[in-house]
């Protein structure tokens, strides 16, 4: 009896959070009608996530990505942060 308890407690929180999921999908499948789930890419981050996307628009295509075009702008913005703070800092800092 103690092992079913267990087994009833551990499995508790993953059925509500799929009971939860499933009630929130079904009220927007209700509202907003069908709907198509991709990957998208946040230019911002660089990372990517699954989310609804629009009729109009296409998923994102991991194959024509170049990780190296997210790490240049990364670098180049670090590097025109740092002009930018160095040439702001007053120059009250000991000698």
């Amino acid at each position: 009896m103690y092992a079913k308890l267990i087994a009833f407690a551990v499995l508790i929180p993953f059925i509500g959070v799929f009971a939860y999921a499933g009630i929130h999908e079904w009220r927007r499948y209700k509202t907003q009608g069908g709907a198509t789930y991709g990957l998208v890419y946040d230019e911002e981050t660089g990372t990517t996530h699954v989310a609804g996307i629009p009729e109009d628009e296409e998923s994102y295509d991991p194959e024509g990505f170049d990780p190296s075009e997210h790490n240049r702008r990364e670098d180049e913005g670090e590097a025109e942060t740092a002009d930018a703070t160095e040439d702001t800092r007053p120059d009250d800092r000991p000698a």
